[in-house]
């Protein structure tokens, strides 16, 4: 068994949904998984295109916090994020290679601020749901 991978951060950091990595999805040109995931909480395409064209992932947070979120956001998210993640590596294939490279290690998105959904936190502790890592564990399996 490969050792856990419990932050991803260094080495690690293309598995975060704020390293840079450009890819389609929805029929659009995202510059990292953030974006798209923030664009996804509403059905509006106009303001889709607009979120599109943020590059930074913290600037595309921001404007995700601000949004009138669709009324089915907590039924779709968690597909909507195997959606974009699955995009990410399957259309970068320097991506998928480092993906694959992590084997059989377990994959946690350790962080210190407070993310219990989509991670861990505190970093280690083993203290919340982990999505991310577990949907990126899920697309390590399926991905060729």
């Amino acid at each position: 068994m490969t050792a856990p991978i419990l932050e991803f951060n260094g080495k690690y950091q293309f598995l975060s949904n704020f390293a840079p990595a450009e890819f389609m999805w929805d029929g659009i040109y995202w510059y990292n998984s953030e974006a798209a995931y923030q664009a996804a909480k509403v059905t509006d395409r106009r303001l889709r295109l607009e979120i599109s064209k943020v590059t930074n992932p913290g600037q595309a947070k921001k404007i995700g916090k601000r949004l009138k979120i669709r009324d089915d956001w907590e039924e779709v998210k968690y597909d909507i994020m195997y959606e974009i993640v699955f995009e990410k590596f399957k259309q970068n294939p320097h991506l998928k290679e480092q993906l694959l490279a992590t084997n059989d290690a377990h994959l946690e998105e350790g962080n210190w601020w407070g993310d219990k959904i989509w991670g861990v936190s505190p970093v280690g502790s083993g203290d919340g749901k982990n999505w991310l890592g577990k949907i990126l564990m899920d697309v390590r399996s399926r991905i060729t």
